[in-house]
């Protein structure tokens, strides 16, 4: 049990004592750390049902809560607020418990499904840019966090690898090399095993045939042709477009392995290209959808909605599907995986379309009513100009090529701070990659994701002020106090009550951990983990700098010194790694 969870207890209790609503009794940190350190409003909320002065039912709630070993000091502030000071030796014995708690005093949920987590979204045939990174790292850490809280978590990467643009680039495929046995209708195989194209020949390919049938209908409806034949399992097709599926995914797995994140499944629109059919047949049976001008539709408005919501189109009146189709059948996929709840880490410009699919779902009789379909929406990284971030010609800067420039960021800021100078090559290239992902994916995830900002990598690769550097450096100077103390023959000991008011407060700032977390599974937002990595390590730097440990000589608290900094660290990595950080052993 946590601590603010075991003190509302407590409040609840006094005030149901009392004939009032134990809601009444939820205890928080307090807004004024110089008088308290937690509070309890429930008195002024109480005092106009019970008829009744918030100052009266306050005291009637101290008396009825009181507790010597719990409580230092409970008093009445203002019109009926209760602050609350804790009595030391409870702090001691609570962080003496949270030491021996590999979960840090957080309570694991449970669900009696999966919790799918979609995010990532790459396309075939186009390396990955600055655009995916958002998605990329709130996903990544939002599957990090459900997992850690408890959740039996499926993250899918939902691949764009099926459409329209796979006929065109068939067709431009066909164009530039039509001597390939993939569109000889004759041949019998087997196929080439190596692609005939590169991944940045599909990109110099796709804009090319995009805008030429962009401009000829008949090259449009040759395109629209070799999608059909495809979908309908055209041999040489099916063997080319598994090398243009191939091939992107081999480079953007490797985009995906330097930020260090992983993915459950690679599942993309072809997964669920066999089930949309009888899909669609299930749906016009039971009544779920209608034809207008020969086109197949869903009606998704309610009376009540404030915007248009137009219908979500699943078939064309030529047959063909869309994107929508292809979403509603993933849908169909993934409820029968046993996902209950599915959150879609996508841009905030997708937010209609999730809402007349995710509509779409509940009318159809797809997703069950007892299904979560949430969409997680984000801002956009944008350059020192404001807009969207670009290159300094103007183009769109590949993922691949941002990671790299933070690293020589990373480098550039070791040698200024005179960090790693002497360490083999190899480790230093090891840190410098440490530090440079830790201020990217700090330099986004501490902001609010629905939030745009700025990407600045002179500010973010910093070591001062609230960054991953700053962190990591902060980690580093932990795991640097406990080898000390271990050449010094000291281990950390039981944590026993604090003696100074650094040490107290960073005692305190530890046991918050589960209400963050939570706060940041139900807001979807790791901006709150990160900014509590920022405040562990602000409340360590503070009792560093008050408690001199190494030299103190009591033993007892010497130990209890040591127990506390183990537990910070432990605590801080844990957080850091929620938030896909990595921690050097040096620097």
């Amino acid at each position: 049990m946590s601590l603010l969870t075991d003190l509302s207890g407590r409040f609840a209790a006094a005030f149901e004592s009392l004939g009032l609503d134990p809601a009444l009794g939820a205890v928080t940190v307090s807004d004024r750390p110089d008088l308290a350190q937690f509070q309890c409003n429930g008195a002024l909320a109480a005092a106009k049902p019970a008829a009744r002065a918030p100052g009266d039912i306050a005291q009637d709630v101290i008396e009825a809560v009181a507790d010597p070993a719990v409580f230092a000091a409970l008093e009445i502030a203002g019109p009926g607020f209760i602050n609350i000071k804790l009595n030391d030796d409870f702090i001691g014995r609570r962080l003496a418990d949270l030491a021996r708690d590999d979960r840090f005093g957080h309570a694991a949920r449970s669900t009696d499904g999966k919790v799918l987590i979609d995010f990532g979204g790459p396309n075939v045939a186009k390396a990955m840019h600055v655009g995916h990174l958002r998605p990329s790292l709130i996903g990544d850490s939002l599957q990090r966090v459900f997992r850690f809280a408890g959740y039996d978590v499926i993250s899918d990467i939902h691949f764009g690898d099926w459409g329209t643009q796979m006929g065109q680039l068939i067709m431009e495929a066909e164009l530039r090399k039509p001597d390939l046995p993939y569109f000889d209708i004759d041949f019998a195989g087997p196929y080439p095993t190596d692609s005939p194209f590169t991944l940045d020949d599909l990109e110099e390919m796709y804009p090319a045939v995009a805008a030429r049938t962009k401009a000829d209908p008949a090259e449009a409806d040759r395109a629209r042709q070799a999608t059909l034949e495809l979908q309908q399992g055209r041999p040489g097709y099916r063997a080319l477009w598994q090398h243009f599926w191939d091939v992107s995914h081999d480079a953007q797995k490797r985009d995906f392995d330097q930020l260090g994140i992983v993915f459950d499944l690679w599942h993309g629109e072809s997964t669920v290209h066999d089930r949309v059919a009888p899909m669609l047949r299930r749906i016009q049976a039971g009544g779920g959808a209608t034809e207008d001008a020969g086109a197949l539709i869903v009606e998704v408005a309610e009376p009540d909605d404030t915007k248009d919501i137009p219908p979500l189109l699943l078939m064309k009146s030529d047959g063909g599907y869309l994107y929508g189709t292809t979403d509603l059948a993933t849908i169909d996929d993934r409820i029968e995986m046993g996902v209950v709840e599915a959150l879609y880490v996508v841009d905030a410009r997708q937010s209609l379309h999730f809402e007349q699919v995710f509509r779409a779902a509940f009318k159809t009789g797809v997703a069950p009513e007892s299904t979560v379909l949430e969409h997680v929406p984000f801002g956009t990284v944008n350059g020192p100009d404001g807009k969207p971030f670009k290159t300094r010609v103007g183009g769109v800067l590949r993922l691949h090529d941002l990671i790299g420039q933070v690293r020589s960021a990373a480098i550039k800021r070791l040698d200024e701070a005179a960090l790693a100078i002497d360490y083999p090559e190899a480790e230093r290239r090891e840190i410098a990659k440490k530090v440079g992902l830790a201020a990217l994916k700090y330099g986004d995830l501490s902001n609010n994701r629905t939030s745009d900002y700025i990407l600045d990598l002179e500010r973010f690769t910093s070591f001062e002020g609230k960054t991953g550097p700053y962190l990591l450096y902060g980690a580093v100077r932990i795991k640097s106090i406990l080898r000390k103390a271990a050449e010094l023959d000291l281990s950390p000991g039981p944590i026993i009550a604090p003696g100074k008011d650094a040490e107290r407060a960073l005692m305190l700032e530890l046991t918050r951990f589960p209400e963050v977390l939570d706060r940041t599974v139900d807001l979807r937002a790791p901006n709150h983990l990160a900014e509590y990595a920022y405040d562990i390590v602000t409340a360590f730097n503070r009792f560093y700098e008050a408690c001199h440990i190494l030299r103190e000589e009591d033993a007892d608290r010497q130990a209890s010194w040591l127990g506390l900094v183990d537990l910070t660290l432990r605590l801080l990595a844990l957080v850091l790694d929620l938030l896909g950080i990595e921690v050097p052993e040096r620097m």
